[in-house]
């Protein structure tokens, strides 16, 4: 198993109006990252980011919106989204807001990668899927975070991503709810295509 950087995004508040804080955690592969998180944009609410650095959208693209940021000095983009629709069994359980992640983090040679904050916490050792376009990658889970198991597939995955209608990613948490998020793709190739650009 691949382990993965990791982050926690704490929401705080009314989703519209709430800022929402990215932590970084340190991996075996990788250095501290940071993350952007939400507040309000066309689809998807506009990020607040550690380090004191308000990130940017640079443009929205259906449901996907393209951020920039610099928290502490260190130049993130990513493309975020929230659900088109989100289930849980047993039905209506509370959580927090999940959200799509695809960044980049030039500084640490990091290209497209692939998360979900999921709203709740993880069930300790479960494992998660991510189902795209007929595929299915399996996913590492920490904490509300959600990565891809094996980092060779990750490349694979954003292709996927690019040209499929919709993803869905299940996972338990650690009350044993289990969860079904389904994401709207359209517009994420875009996103993507706009931070290549920008992102450097």
């Amino acid at each position: 198993m691949v382990v993965r950087g990791l982050f926690t995004i704490v929401a705080a508040g009314a989703l519209m109006c709430g800022a929402i804080t990215a932590t970084v955690a340190q991996s075996a592969k990788q250095s501290a990252k940071a993350k952007a998180a939400p507040k309000a944009a066309p689809a998807t609410p506009v990020p607040a980011a550690a380090g004191g650095a308000e990130p940017t959208l640079v443009g929205q693209f259906g449901s996907w919106g393209a951020y920039t940021a610099a928290p502490n000095g260190r130049k993130v983009c990513f493309a975020l989204a929230k659900p088109a629709s989100s289930k849980t069994n047993p039905p209506n359980r509370p959580r927090d807001p999940a959200y799509a992640f695809v960044s980049t983090r030039p500084s640490e040679k990091v290209n497209n990668e692939v998360s979900i904050m999921i709203g709740y916490q993880l069930k300790p050792g479960s494992e998660s899927t991510l189902a795209v376009g007929g595929a299915t990658f399996a996913m590492y889970t920490q904490g509300d975070g959600i990565w891809i198991k094996n980092a060779a597939d990750e490349e694979r995955l954003v292709e996927a991503m690019r040209k499929a209608g919709d993803a869905t990613v299940k996972g338990v948490s650690s009350k044993g709810t289990e969860t079904t998020d389904t994401f709207a793709l359209k517009g994420l190739a875009q996103a993507l295509d706009k931070l290549s650009q920008t992102c450097r």
